[in-house]
């Protein structure tokens, strides 16, 4: 019986402890690696979810895990004793958004309170000079000490010679001041826009938000060329690094190559940069409608899983079926809590949605497409199960982004018949916890971003982040403790454990990619996409879990970041 090589790496990382602890040091000593961790807690993520203390990396491969005798059996050009902490496979966030940022832009991920926004805004002025636009993203008035939204007169007072457009987290809404309002033509008069909402203060005038359609004041904003941004964006997604995470699904991305976060811009960023930063799968915008959508996707002449291990195509999203609840225009089943009448907003027809999926799929392409709403829910999954139904494709891997309010029983049926996946954001029901609570009630507010419920219908889930926030442990706390910001815990039957979160979170996203034989997982012959964490994550309080903070991230077997200290 012959015995290959791999075999007998596997036999060494996993079955040491059976062949004798000296035999198998004397037969491995001469094998060469890479790099070496060992002394450690080794949470493999395979199959059974074992656990080992140490791990061996070659040419950016997992080769052999087991116990500390690893040490031992390789020869590596770097060994480093992890002295009791974990290592486990980096984060797949399987939802984010990331393109850089201008000259104009503010950060308010971090701000606290609408006079911090004024003075961000103030002194961005100051260095633009007058008449400039300001943008910005990431404002949450539930962090606000203030406890409500901006409006066009807290914009005016802080830049009254300069148009803002100030985007919310999440990106579903945007406040403008007076001089933008003016640009974009909008008075008491202006009717929504399609797929939009003004909103209006208690005198009917316009108040500065508008949701859902953020291009009616961004694109009066001068354009920056790609080039003028691609140091910003290296560092968006650079700094995904020191979070833990090691692969990405990009949320978007145009086939137009000049356009700032296009596929070409993903391409020129790996292309130089490639091995400093964590693996990417790119989605790509649906352009136009069924038949345009159709010639421009031909004239890109690429389709998911084209590219390599760093960077490939992905799905075609994030098309979208509804807004959001940060508009809040998600469309549901049911009245909003409060309004009477309104249930938030479809963005295209049942027929839109049905001819886009069928053409796309037809073509070959995968599809990850935004549904909140249980009404949007329901609309897409249908058009999926007609496209199924007429073309069946085995191993489609369709999927949904969000998945926020549960759908009728019949559509989880349709989901689990048709494999078709979630990429959910568990961390939603922690940041937008204000949010929920003012848009529904009862059963659907206790099943928000419901996690059990769709995994015992056999629905396939993974987790990401949607930028809300990124850092993956705010997704895992809430995964395990259906808690909000507040502390108020959400359908606390709809909680997993630590180990399942985990899972959802590395291994599982790497199924979304088709990458699931390749990495997710610490196996030989995986990638060596590792990071450590100073304390166990299966073991801690849940309430130590928002300060943990990585202190190593490898990808490919390289140390790409590494926390002072």
């Amino acid at each position: 019986m012959s015995f290959s090589r791999r075999d007998f790496l596997g036999a060494v990382g996993v079955g040491a402890a059976s062949l004798g602890r000296g035999q198998v040091q004397g037969q491995a000593r001469a094998q060469a690696a890479d790099l070496v961790l060992y002394n450690g807690k080794v949470v493999t993520v395979d199959q059974a979810f074992s656990i080992r203390q140490a791990i061996a990396v070659k040419d950016g491969k997992v080769v052999a895990v087991g116990g500390d005798e690893i040490r031992n059996q390789f020869t590596a050009a770097r060994a480093i004793d992890l002295r009791g902490r974990v290592l486990m496979p980096g984060f797949f966030d399987t939802h984010i958004h990331l393109a850089g940022h201008s000259r104009r832009y503010i950060d308010l991920n971090d701000t606290t309170s609408i006079k911090q926004l004024q003075d961000q805004v103030r002194e961005k002025a100051k260095e633009l000079g007058p008449g400039e636009w300001i943008t910005g993203q990431g404002w949450d008035e539930y962090h606000f000490s203030e406890q409500r939204m901006p409006v066009r007169g807290d914009l005016d007072a802080a830049a009254p010679n300069n148009p803002v457009a100030l985007t919310r987290a999440g990106g579903h809404s945007t406040v403008g001041n007076s001089k933008a309002l003016q640009l974009a033509d909008i008075n008491r008069a202006t009717p929504d826009p399609e797929r939009g909402l003004i909103d209006k203060d208690a005198s009917g005038e316009p108040n500065g938000v508008i949701r859902e359609r953020n291009d009616v004041y961004l694109r009066l904003v001068p354009r920056d060329r790609p080039e003028d941004v691609r140091d910003s964006f290296f560092h968006d997604v650079h700094r995904l690094l020191e979070l833990g995470i090691t692969s990405v699904i990009q949320a978007g991305a145009s086939t137009n190559p000049r356009a700032i976060g296009s596929y070409a811009e993903w391409e020129r960023l790996y292309e130089a940069h490639g091995d400093q930063l964590p693996r990417a799968s790119v989605q790509i915008e649906w352009p136009g409608d069924a038949k345009t959508g159709v010639e421009r996707l031909k004239e890109f002449g690429r389709k998911t899983g084209d590219g390599n291990d760093r960077l490939r195509v992905g799905s075609i999203g994030e098309m979208f079926a509804d807004g959001g609840f940060t508009g809040p225009t998600a469309w549901v089943l049911e009245d909003y809590k409060g309004q009477p009448g309104f249930r938030g907003r479809a963005m295209l027809t049942p027929e839109q949605m049905h001819a886009n999926i069928e053409a796309g799929h037809n073509l070959g392409w995968q599809f990850g497409i935004h549904a909140i709403g249980d009404a949007a829910i329901a609309m897409t999954v249908d058009a999926f199960d007609k496209v199924l139904e007429a073309n069946p494709r085995n191993d489609h891997r369709h999927y949904l982004c969000h998945f926020t309010v549960l759908p009728p029983e019949r559509t989880m049926e349709i989901m689990a018949k048709q494999h078709i996946l979630i990429a959910q954001q568990p961390n939603f029901t922690y940041n937008l916890e204000g949010r929920y609570v003012a848009a529904l009630e009862g059963r659907r507010l206790a099943t928000n971003n419901a996690i059990t419920t769709p995994i015992k219908h056999g629905i396939y889930m993974a987790f990401g982040s949607d930028n809300l926030p990124i850092g993956p442990l705010v997704g895992l706390y809430a995964a395990v403790t259906r808690k909000g910001e507040s502390g108020r815990v959400f359908g606390a039957e709809e909680a997993v454990s630590m180990k399942e979160a985990i899972t959802m979170y590395t291994r599982k996203g790497a199924f979304i990619t088709r990458e699931e034989k390749i990495k997710g997982s610490l196996e030989p012959g995986m990638a060596a996409d590792m990071i450590v964490f100073p304390q166990d994550l299966l073991s801690i309080s849940p309430d130590k879990i928002l300060s943990q903070k990585v202190d190593m991230t490898i990808v490919a077997g390289k140390v790409v970041f590494e926390r002072a200290g």
